[in-house]
């Protein structure tokens, strides 16, 4: 997990999507609801910060919804990895803007 977000969904997206992830519900607790690895969604970003909150080591700065991704299947989603050179990436595009 590197983050949450239902930002940039319509109302109706908002409705559907909620619909869909309780039927592919596995379990849940008082605040959270785990599914099946099913919906793909791409996530549009301000920076990819250090975060000592989630699992994965990082969170995303100001994080939207662009569009759900039904041409994508879950094994097509980037990866913690491709996270990583991301998070590396935007320090290189920071500096050469500093010059």
């Amino acid at each position: 997990m590197v983050g949450k977000t239902f930002k940039g969904l319509t109302d109706s997206e908002f409705m559907q999507i909620t619909e869909k992830l309780l039927s592919i519900k596995t379990s849940e607790t008082a605040y959270i609801v785990y599914v099946k690895p099913e919906i793909v969604v791409e996530v549009t970003y301000n920076e990819i910060q250090r975060s000592p909150t989630y699992e994965s080591g990082f969170a995303l700065r100001f994080a939207r919804i662009t569009r759900i991704r039904e041409d994508k299947s879950p094994m097509e989603a980037d990866t913690i990895q491709r996270m990583r050179e991301a998070y590396e990436k935007q320090f290189e595009r920071k500096a050469r803007a500093g010059m």
